[in-house]
């Protein structure tokens, strides 16, 4: 079941200005005694660096604009240009300084780390304010920079322990995962949490089929995850009915959510389920207020006491929104004890696809940008501030994670239409040179990268499609994401179990990884 994300008939709710872009002034009155009050000997250093750089800064105009004032126009105009770039810094180091005084008393290590990157990009502006002073008839004197790979480290895994549980399971007693809210991401996400119940509850876990849900096999390696836990504690729906006699019967259905439907779903479903030859007793629901617009938060001993049974088959529904163990389900690599990277994950011939596609037109160190647009407006209005930006507030953003990444090219995964990825490409200039935005092109027989895919007969299917995006973004070596999208939160996924997480993976001009939960959409 979708939800309608395109009625018309709202179109007009939710409209927002745009952000616009705050001067940032350095007000005396501001640093008044209870300011002081809440200074650290991070904060003394921050202001340090702040009024050492715009004072070196102002020094420098100075001085080139005495030793240059008597040369040509193309010199007067590059003092110019210098004046503009250093009120630009000047706004984005006091806009720094505000924000680490409104946060906290004391500056964390994480906080410190975005204090570091920040300054870094102001030492990059720095870069372009003497570029343009030293600009010549003969050209430019260029400055070197910061390598990008000092600022965008890829995050250690191990730096924090694993919270894990065993997943043991009676072989004779079955959970049937329900999962029917939304596209693929969320029903991928879904799954994971079912991974987790079955785990508590010490169950095998039933995939559903292509006649109910999705064709999981198509994108996933389901027996690569009974391979990484060491026993069998997955199986097909096609197995199950096979071990069954195709006479199998859910002896308890259980729905999380009761509002607005039990389970999220309908009669069309139930229907569904038992055409597939499928029995079934009452629908039951475990919290009769239980609603998905505000999930409350729920631990292993809620679990075993609402879903604890002895009947042989269960199925629990849908659990996409289910709030249960937050910090111990979203760890990196799951909450299941296990020996590889991570449990689920795309299939064979699509990891090598996308690793041949990046050999082909991205090359090893690359920037990877989920670009969502198609009834994202609507939905991002409703936010506050909005998470939709116009494509030249979208492009500075991306300008500004390229140039810290120190990388060349972006992959560019979306569903925008092409006059704003035109627009967007237009706008992708830095020092002179266009950064090129390159998107998977359509099917042509003279390339090789996505062979595989064909001669299985899997190309052009929509979920393999993508799952190929999102392979392709987490291997980049920074990834941008749609803040809010799901599909963005699998590659996070992805990312953080494979161990190509970047500590400047962002959301689109959102700074920093928020603490997304899966099923706030």
């Amino acid at each position: 079941m979708t939800r309608d994300s395109s009625n018309e008939d709202d179109d007009h709710e939710n409209l927002i200005h745009q952000n616009k872009d705050k001067s940032a002034s350095f007000r005396i009155e501001e640093l008044q005694s209870p300011i002081r009050r809440r200074f650290s000997k991070g904060h003394y250093l921050l202001a340090a660096i702040v009024t050492v750089i715009s004072l070196v800064a102002t020094i420098y105009l100075f001085f080139s604009s005495k030793i240059c004032g008597t040369t040509s126009d193309r010199i007067k105009e590059s003092q110019l240009r210098a004046l503009y770039l250093l009120n630009k810094q000047r706004s984005s180091l006091f806009d720094l300084w505000n924000n680490t005084f409104g946060t906290s008393n004391n500056i964390t290590a994480v906080r410190f780390d975005q204090i570091k990157a920040s300054l870094l990009d102001q030492i990059t502006l720095n870069r372009h304010i003497k570029d343009t002073l030293l600009s010549t008839e003969n050209g430019t004197v260029s400055v070197p920079i910061v390598n990008g790979s000092e600022i965008c480290r890829k995050i250690d895994p191990k730096s924090s322990k694993r919270r894990t549980i065993e997943w043991k399971p009676d072989p004779n007693k079955f959970l049937f995962a329900i999962c029917l809210s939304g596209q693929m991401s969320n029903h991928l996400i879904c799954l994971e949490k079912h991974m987790f119940f079955a785990a508590v509850l010490n169950r095998v876990l039933v995939i559903p089929g292509s006649k109910f849900d999705y064709q999981y096999n198509l994108v996933l390696d389901i027996e690569h995850i009974n391979e990484c836990i060491g026993r069998k504690t997955v199986i097909s729906f096609e197995n199950f009915m096979e071990l069954k006699k195709n006479q199998a019967r859910i002896d308890k259905f259980i729905c999380y959510f009761s509002i607005p439907l039990p389970c999220y779903t309908d009669e069309d479903h139930l229907k569904q389920l038992k055409s597939l030859g499928i029995s079934m007793g009452k629908v039951e629901t475990a919290w009769k207020s239980e609603d998905i617009e505000n999930p409350s938060p729920k631990t292993v001993k809620d679990v075993e006491e609402k879903f604890g049974t002895k009947e042989d088959v269960i199925a629990i529904g849908d659990v996409f929104f289910a709030n249960v163990e937050k910090d111990w389900v979203l760890q990196p690599r799951g909450p299941i004890a296990h020996k590889c990277k991570i449990l689920i994950e795309p299939r064979k011939l699509i990891l090598l696809t996308a690793q041949r596609f990046i050999q082909t037109f991205l090359g090893s160190g690359f920037v990877a940008l989920h670009f969502r647009r198609h009834g994202f407006l609507k939905f991002c209005n409703a936010k506050k501030p909005s998470c939709f930006y116009p494509i030249p507030q979208a492009a500075d953003c991306i300008r500004q994670m390229v140039e810290k990444a120190n990388t060349s090219v972006i992959y560019l995964s979306t569903d925008a239409a092409e006059s704003e990825t035109s627009l967007l490409q237009s706008m992708l200039v830095m020092n002179g040179k266009t950064i090129p935005l390159v998107k998977r092109p359509p099917r042509d027989s003279a390339e090789k990268w996505d062979s595989l895919l064909y001669r299985h007969g899997l190309d052009g299917d929509d979920q393999v499609e993508a799952m190929l995006d999102k392979t392709i973004c987490a291997m980049a070596s920074v990834f941008i994401g749609a803040p809010g999208s799901t599909f963005t939160e699998d590659i996070l996924r992805l990312r953080k179990g494979w161990e190509t997480a970047s500590s400047c993976d962002e959301y689109l001009c959102h700074g920093e990884e928020p603490n997304f939960i899966a099923g706030d959409k």
